[in-house]
């Protein structure tokens, strides 16, 4: 189930990635920089960071992995990995769900300061 879901979100998200890097370059460079903001500043990622920062923390990752178990290690990781749950969330086929990401975040809120 997991993996038709991620299967099905990295085909789609290949097809967008295709279209909006022939249109949009200059996007994805606004985008990394809050990521090396937030690791400048060792905070904790949140529910708005990427799918790889989120996996990069093992903290974060074991919330991860409570909610999306093979999240980590599913074979489309590098098409998605940029991605934060909400942006992933339409293409899951209703795996990642408001209600869903609401838990991930209420566990990634209750996790001790580092």
């Amino acid at each position: 189930m997991i993996k038709t879901l991620f299967t099905t979100a990295a085909a789609s998200l290949l097809i967008a990635g295709a279209a909006s890097a022939q249109t949009a370059q200059p996007a994805p460079a606004p985008a990394a920089a809050p990521a090396a903001s937030d690791h400048a500043h060792h905070a904790r990622p949140t529910i708005d960071s990427s799918i790889e920062d989120l996996i990069a923390n093992p903290a974060t990752k074991a919330v991860l992995d409570k909610h999306l178990p093979g999240i980590s290690s599913h074979p489309a990781y590098d098409q998605f990995k940029a991605l934060t749950l909400a942006q992933i969330a339409p293409f899951s086929e209703g795996h990642i769900t408001d209600e869903k990401i609401a838990a991930i975040d209420a566990d990634l809120k209750a996790l001790p300061a580092q």
